[in-house]
């Protein structure tokens, strides 16, 4: 089995970090190929970033030959609907993997993301997952992306405490990191604060790999269907 685990950023290093997590969970046989776009944004934190980011992320599974499924390594889901467009091979966003993987272990979570003007994006998804009743809030760390990749940033340490107010004001019985960037703290945090922390690209992949067994394919009818072969014109800003 192949994965194909997409970083809609151009950031190299938070995609090395994101396909040692993929791997770190993936079954014996299964090999992941983790790859970030050629261009667009370093770091995707609102609704502009993600706009930016789409054309990059669609040409990396463009181009990418072989895989059995795609992951998209950004919790906003970024152009989750259009890489499903493209291919009928089962395709995952992190941000869907660990809502739906959370409302399966606890009554209620929380997510913990990075900054403000990420929250917005959060929010409309789970709305449109149909799960928002099952989340207790989505919360910013006020911690930027890049801050993540940084030797020696307090990152872990706001993150952290922003759970610690998400399980006291909250209630939160379970978390969500709100970032593929956070990929490598999960475990660290779930043992400091007793409580499941999830991450979603282990989610995504743990899902891909089921999908691929059970040979689920994406639909071809209605809104994933693939899209009509014709030229886009660009013309120069």
């Amino acid at each position: 089995m192949r994965i194909l685990v997409v970083n809609p950023n151009t950031t190299a290093s938070m995609t090395d970090k994101i396909g040692a997590a993929a791997r770190r969970v993936a079954s014996a046989g299964t090999e992941i190929v983790a790859v970030n776009s050629a261009f667009g944004p370093a770091s995707i934190e609102g609704y502009y970033d993600e706009a930016m980011s789409l054309a990059g992320m669609l040409e990396a599974i463009r181009k990418t030959e072989g895989y059995d499924a795609v992951v998209i390594a950004c919790f906003d889901d970024t152009g989750l609907d259009a890489a499903r467009c493209m291919t009928e091979k089962p395709v995952i966003g992190i941000g869907e993997a660990a809502y739906h993987m959370a409302s399966m272990i606890s009554n209620k979570f929380s997510v913990v993301t990075t900054l403000a003007r990420s929250v917005p994006a959060l929010e409309h998804n789970l709305h449109r997952y149909g799960l928002m009743a099952r989340c207790a809030r989505v919360r910013s760390s006020e911690v930027a992306v890049l801050e993540l990749e940084e030797p020696g940033s307090d990152a872990r340490n706001r993150i952290s405490a922003e759970i610690g107010r998400a399980v006291a004001e909250d209630r939160a019985e379970a978390i969500v990191l709100g970032c593929a960037g956070m990929a490598d703290l999960a475990d660290a945090l779930a043992q400091a604060h007793g409580l499941p922390v999830l991450d979603g690209v282990t989610c995504a992949v743990g899902l891909a790999e089921t999908m691929v067994r059970l040979r689920l394919l994406t639909s071809r009818l209605g809104g994933y269907s693939p899209p009509p072969a014709r030229k886009l014109a660009l013309s120069a800003l």
